[in-house]
C-alpha cells in the first residue's frame, strides 16, 4: 500500500493523526498534516485505511 497525501486539501482535523499515529504527524504551525511514511509500517495498515476513511477532507487516498 502507498499513502498519498494532498495537504492543499486538508482542514488540520487531525483525524489521520489519531487514526493512525505512525503514518501521519501534524505541523505545529497551522496543523496541516503531514506524511511519516510514504507506505505503512508491517501491522498499520488497517488505521492507514480507518485514516484515510474518518478524513473529512478526503485528503488521503490509498494505492494498493
Amino acid at each position: 500500500m502507498r499513502i498519498d497525501l494532498d495537504q492543499d486539501r486538508c482542514v488540520a482535523s487531525g483525524q489521520c493523526v489519531l487514526a493512525a499515529p505512525d503514518a501521519f504527524d501534524q505541523r505545529e504551525e497551522d496543523g496541516i498534516a503531514v506524511l511519516l511514511v510514504e507506505e505503512p509500517p508491517a501491522g498499520a495498515e488497517e488505521d492507514v485505511r480507518q485514516a484515510a476513511t474518518v478524513c473529512p477532507a478526503l485528503a488521503i487516498r490509498l494505492a494498493e
